[in-house]
């Protein structure tokens, strides 16, 4: 009976052995920094804010506490955009031109920067000159971003990538004018490519009390670009389905592995009663 323990004792310990060898050399073959692999990313997905249930947005103008909720997820979302604190934090780049911040050898040129996006840029859905980014009057701002994948060089020939939104067939005649901030909808080039978490994290310092040593955390040193888009007389008192999708001459518009690739679809519903 003993001999059996032992026996199996020793086998498991030799599997056991086996597997975190294995598991060892897989991890020296990864990069921290950069995907092995990223052929199912050839074209990033899209999101919108605020987002609501099931990508929904649906609130009854004359009443505050419908669309309030919407205001206070953009006044958050936006916060890091202030230009104050990407003064502070990022570079004034060359705009219409990707930022590229290459490494030298094995020498990694880390923390890599991050361009300026200033809140200001997004104009009318800055909720600077309107603090309820429309949604009072009538006419609702939405904010796009493309998600990020590593490397990602979308556009070339110092044309960037835009966003365009429209009604899906059966509501053509129902969304009416759409404004887009910046001008033309456009992903600057210079806000690309992004090196990832931890090639972009910068250490920070912080402390309760003033003149005291600081503990230090991470947090990621880039401004993902954003695309307003506001609508301005949409229908009111029924479902608007809307399409947003990026137009770029190096970025594929349809994916096989999923439809919904490089574009996003909500519904908009504005109640007067």
């Amino acid at each position: 009976m003993r001999l059996i323990l032992l026996f199996y004792l020793v086998f498991y310990t030799f599997l056991a052995g086996v597997f975190c060898l294995t598991m060892y050399v897989m991890l020296l073959t990864l990069d921290d920094y950069q995907p092995t692999w990223q052929d199912r990313l050839a074209t990033p997905g899209m999101m919108i804010r605020p987002k609501g249930d099931a990508l929904e947005i649906v609130y009854r103008r004359d009443k505050t506490e419908s669309w309030d909720s919407y205001v206070q997820v953009l006044n958050n979302f936006l916060a890091p955009y202030n230009d104050s604190q990407q003064a502070m934090n990022n570079d004034a780049c060359v705009p219409d031109q990707f930022f590229i911040q290459e490494d030298s050898g094995e020498v990694r040129n880390n923390p890599k920067r991050s361009c300026q996006f200033n809140r200001t840029v997004l104009d009318q859905c800055s909720g600077l000159k309107d603090h309820t980014y429309g949604y009072q009057e009538g006419q609702p701002c939405v904010l796009i971003k493309l998600n990020r994948v590593i490397g990602m060089k979308p556009g070339k020939n110092g044309q960037s990538p835009y966003v365009i939104c429209g009604a899906k067939k059966e509501d053509a005649d129902s969304i009416g004018e759409i404004m887009y901030f910046p001008p033309n909808g456009t992903f600057n080039l210079m806000y690309y490519p992004y090196y990832g978490k931890k090639a972009q994290a910068r250490t920070t310092s912080h402390s309760r009390i003033p003149n005291l040593s600081l503990s230090l955390s991470m947090c990621v040193n880039y401004s993902q670009p954003l695309v307003a888009v506001k609508f301005m007389n949409i229908s009111f008192n029924t479902d608007v389905n809307v399409e947003c999708k990026i137009n770029s001459n190096t970025i594929t518009e349809f994916s096989e592995r999923d439809k919904f690739a490089g574009r996003v679809s909500f519904k908009l519903r504005i109640d007067t009663e």
